[in-house]
């Protein structure tokens, strides 16, 4: 049995017809506001019913497919519906019940208060001529401006990469790598930048990350999501932070026929398992990346920015990375129109300001001065209480 937290503001009706649930429950429930919102998949019948009557009696709901009751169908999926103080009482309440309820009552006490992090906005410099976005490349002393200026429009931290890992690219080598990335990396150190801004590397090379380390970064931002034992080791002995980002494949050929049957559940568990990596290794501070773009589809991309918040049950930050990627143009040839990255901004800023709302507090982007003041007017329209 697996569970992931929901949007609140998903279309209640339409899951629920899709689970087969009768109309009158759907009419009743779906008129019902809940702040939490879980899609149990796997249940077992005995399960269901307990949970269902647990739920009932504290004036929660479960959501069933028609039959249950009856037992007509041994596994199915569900939705259970409650508040703050009704998810409390059955994380509780179903550690003394049978049918695997007991792991699904820590899975459900792992969403109790889920943490909330201060914004940051990470600006991204390039160092390569082949990144898909024109405007991100930079090398030598206009790489330096650019960051000075980043941090002056309001980054905290600041990302360096020597190799592009848009869908198609092949990686130029270890040699190749740190022939770019070094001379910006020597400049940063011996203007001791550093004191400015936090500095992290792109990079999936324990080499250039170790270079990259000791002259000040302070964090590995990694695509394969700690794949490379080596890697960890050298994160772990710098105490630096780590970027655990999920993807499907390798550039080279990640967005041929991507297929996920749940894509939540599919980056939770790659995310479960390599957390318990970075701990083994002695990582303590983790930082999570869905990987927006990479190996996934355009419905994936979506449901990943629109449940992101169930994420935060690990307890790291989130970081969203979506910065003019292809999604937008995808999302606009629907209507008729083409963009190319040049033009994809306004698509950015509607993305990264969704992924906030749900729960990610690092944002990674090209447009660092649009996006303080994006951001930061929408922080203080959603704290405004009166």
């Amino acid at each position: 049995m697996q569970i992931y937290k929901l949007n609140d503001q998903i279309n209640l009706a339409k899951l629920m017809q899709k689970l087969n649930v009768d109309k009158p429950g759907i009419e009743i429930m779906k008129k019902k506001h809940s702040k939490y919102i879980f899609y149990i998949k796997g249940i077992s019948c005995g399960a269901a019913n307990i949970l269902k009557q647990d739920a009932l009696s504290i004036g929660a709901e479960l959501a069933v497919p028609i039959g249950v009751p009856n037992c007509k169908n041994k596994i199915f999926d569900a939705l259970l519906l409650c508040n703050q103080k009704q998810l409390e009482i059955l994380a509780k309440k179903e550690l003394s019940q049978p049918f695997k309820l007991k792991e699904f009552a820590k899975q459900l006490k792992e969403f109790i208060n889920l943490p909330k992090f201060p914004l940051k906005i990470m600006g991204v410099i390039n160092a390569n001529d082949d990144s898909f976005f024109e405007g991100s490349r930079f090398q030598g002393i206009e790489a330096i401006k650019a960051i000075e200026k980043m941090i002056k429009d309001g980054a905290e931290i600041i990302d360096i990469g020597g190799v592009s890992s848009r869908p198609g690219s092949e990686y130029v080598g270890r040699e190749e790598e740190l022939r770019r990335v070094k001379p910006i990396i020597d400049e940063i150190y011996n203007q001791k930048l550093y004191d400015k801004a936090i500095f992290s590397i792109d990079t999936f090379d324990e080499v250039v990350l170790e270079y990259a380390l000791d002259r000040g970064f302070k964090i590995a931002n990694d695509i394969t999501g700690l794949e490379n034992d080596a890697y960890a080791k050298t994160v772990s002995k710098y105490g630096a932070s780590a970027v655990i980002m999920h993807k499907k494949g390798n550039p080279k050929d990640m967005q041929k026929n991507p297929f996920y049957e749940n894509v939540i559940l599919e980056v939770d568990d790659f995310f479960k398992e390599r957390i318990e990596k970075a701990k083994y290794f002695g990582i303590k501070d983790i930082i999570l990346d869905v990987g927006i773009g990479f190996g996934k589809r355009l419905e994936d991309n979506i449901a990943l920015i629109k449940h992101m918040e169930h994420f935060l049950h690990f307890g790291y930050e989130l970081l969203i990375g979506a910065s003019r990627k292809s999604m937008i143009d995808m999302i606009m040839r629907r209507k008729g129109m083409q963009t190319t990255p040049a033009k994809r901004l306004p698509g950015t800023l509607a993305l990264h300001q969704e992924a906030v709302r749900n729960g990610a507090s690092i944002v990674r982007c090209h447009d660092v001065a649009e996006h303080f003041q994006a951001l930061n007017v929408f922080e203080e329209i959603r704290k405004f209480d009166v």
